[in-house]
């Protein structure tokens, strides 16, 4: 019987912002052959801005409702006034107006008003786009301001990833998850066969590793860390691995702090594209080899 390689799908994420979670992402999407690439980071999605993909594909997500008044039947009573909690109402010079960013979309004042003036408004100025990059395919969703609900965005886009990867008989998906662990993460990692933390030797990534580690492992997969800048503080990426080691989380490996990413950011290129042959980019070329080689006949 003949074994053939499983969709695979790796996520990258992170405790906190800023430990150079999207550029590993990055990197990983330009390793070898091509991948999907989907940016699962909806609230501040930033992967197509290095990458420009070619968009043959674009949905609207409602990402929820705000309150609109109809004021051919409103008599300025006030009645909604007195109920909002979100402060979202207000009496200006003697007319009610609901402040579009501030409406929570309850529904309340539509329910209280004695007039029935107050409907609610589907918000569909998110957006889910997908298309072809360099080095593959690519999805991302962008979530509008003031809008909610992005773990279900998030399952959208990565339902069109697998789509996509199916479609275009592409065995590796990279994701480019939200930082932190609340419902985009979980959202994130749920299901996928590997997820890389990235953290970085501070006192508040190792404190956002651990809570994303006992998030991380709640779920049926298999969780390695990666320490990016690992030189800046010698004695805090050792406290990193020895915490993994009491866990039982594999660290993939360890990066130095490296200007060379600034460049290629600046360049729109990943560091595997700016540079292939530095020591980070071999580095990240052997942390995606080992996270992916343990699942490729899963």
């Amino acid at each position: 019987m003949t074994l053939y390689p499983k969709n695979m799908e790796i996520a990258v994420i992170s405790g906190k912002g800023g430990t150079g979670k999207s550029s590993i992402s990055a990197a990983f999407a330009t390793i070898g052959k091509e991948v999907v690439l989907a940016d699962c980071d909806v609230d501040a999605a930033n992967l197509h801005i290095l990458f420009n993909p070619i968009n043959d594909y674009e949905e609207a997500y409602v990402g929820g409702e705000s309150a609109i008044i109809n004021y051919n039947l409103c008599t300025n009573c006030g009645a909604c006034l007195n109920y909002c909690r979100f402060d979202a109402i207000a009496l200006v010079n003697g007319k009610i107006v609901i402040s579009e960013t501030t409406c929570d979309g309850c529904r309340l004042c539509s329910h209280v008003c004695p007039e029935n003036a107050i409907s609610m408004l589907e918000s569909g100025n998110s957006r889910m786009y997908a298309g072809s990059f360099r080095n593959g395919k690519m999805v991302y969703g962008r979530l509008a301001p003031g809008e909610e609900n992005t773990g279900r965005l998030v399952n959208i886009v990565r339902d069109k990833a697998k789509s996509i990867a199916k479609e275009n008989i592409i065995d590796k998906i990279v994701i480019d998850g939200p930082p932190g662990i609340g419902c985009p993460v979980i959202s994130t990692i749920t299901g996928v066969d590997s997820v890389v933390i990235v953290t970085e030797p501070t006192l508040s990534a190792m404190h956002d590793l651990k809570r994303t580690v006992e998030i991380a492992n709640k779920f049926n997969i298999e969780v390695w860390a990666l320490i990016n800048k690992c030189d800046i503080n010698i004695k805090m990426t050792d406290n990193i691995e020895k915490y993994c080691n009491e866990v039982k989380v594999k660290v993939a490996g360890k990066i130095p702090y490296d200007e060379e990413f600034v460049h290629a950011m600046v360049n729109c290129k990943s560091i595997i594209e700016w540079n292939p042959k530095s020591k980070t980019s071999q580095i990240i070329k052997q942390v995606f080899e080992k996270v992916s080689i343990n699942n490729r006949f899963k």
